[in-house]
């Protein structure tokens, strides 16, 4: 296994430092709005460095949406358009976290990128948040020219929980003859496999740990319930949905199961490809600013999003 990345390696001491000095209260006792306040302010903090020539508007989709269109200096229109939902289990996270990411991924792939900010569990139990992924999907499609956009060339992405939003998506959407995505970016997915991986096994932490993937879990709600598939896509057929490019971290608890993921498509005959950043971490992405090493990955995720959208 390759070494953790220095730099990410030396903010989680520092992390593990403050922890000892003042422990944290366990999630379970926290009110989920206190968590989503702390992620947002750190993971702000810690990507600064984003793009400056992105415009951003905030708008409202499929009725009730909120959402946040980014357009890179010098885009084309119509150009093309990357949907994105950001991480954070389903309970946390919003446009705020995500924003240098979502400004790296338009200025580094020409693209417009429409982020949506989809409603969260608790208060929103599963399955909100893939409704709502699907609804603004489906809207996108309808509405792309007043986008500025060019319904052949859409596609989903996300990280994390994002991540399986966006892979729900392009599988709802696979037979739709209407509504064909031209790419599925899957950033750290979580995939919810059957069985436990390996890496869910080892690994607790850094960053992503058992006791925030149980919480977030618990939250969501979605085991036992009816559509618990549109979740849980380890049993889900795979055959026809649109190409792939899957992303995984060394030092990450979903790893096995989003490269088994990349497996799974390309064993169906889907146009997939997996890389792996041994020495990163989960939530890399949102982190730009802690390691070179993330900067350099996130530019050559935007790189392949461009190609793959030409």
């Amino acid at each position: 296994m390759a070494a953790l990345d220095a730099a990410f390696a030396s903010m989680i001491a520092e992390q593990e430092a403050a922890a000892k000095a003042n422990p944290l209260p366990p999630l379970d006792v926290l009110p989920p709005e206190m968590v989503r306040v702390g992620y947002r302010t750190q993971r702000q903090g810690q990507d600064q460095t984003a793009p400056k020539d992105v415009t951003a508007k905030d708008l409202t989709v499929a009725g009730a949406i909120p959402a946040r269109l980014y357009t890179p200096a010098g885009a084309a229109t119509p150009s093309a358009l990357l949907i994105y939902f950001h991480g954070g289990g389903f309970v946390i996270g919003d446009l705020e976290s995500h924003d240098g990411h979502c400004r790296r991924l338009a200025a580094g792939a020409g693209c417009r990128v429409l982020a949506v900010d989809y409603r969260l569990a608790p208060e929103h139990p599963f399955p909100a948040g893939h409704d709502d992924a699907l609804a603004a999907t489906t809207w996108a499609f309808d509405h792309a020219g007043e986008l500025g956009v060019d319904p052949a060339r859409i596609a989903v992405g996300g990280c994390s929980a994002g991540g399986n939003l966006a892979a729900s998506v392009a599988l709802d959407l696979k037979d739709d003859p209407k509504r064909r995505l031209k790419f599925q970016l899957l950033l750290y997915p979580g995939i919810w496999p059957q069985e436990e991986t390996a890496s869910r096994k080892d690994l607790d932490g850094p960053v992503l740990t058992k006791e925030a993937l149980a919480w977030f879990e618990k939250l969501l709600a979605a085991v036992g319930h009816p559509q618990a598939h549109r979740a849980m896509l380890a049993a889900r057929d795979v055959a026809g949905a649109a190409p792939a490019l899957v992303v995984t971290a060394g030092f990450d608890p979903l790893k096995d199961e989003g490269r088994g993921y990349a497996e799974r498509l390309a064993a169906a005959g889907v146009a997939a490809r997996h890389v792996e950043y041994p020495s990163l971490v989960h939530d890399f992405y949102v982190m730009c600013d802690v390691s070179p090493a993330a900067a350099a990955a996130s530019a050559e995720t935007a790189a392949a999003l461009k190609a793959a959208l030409q």
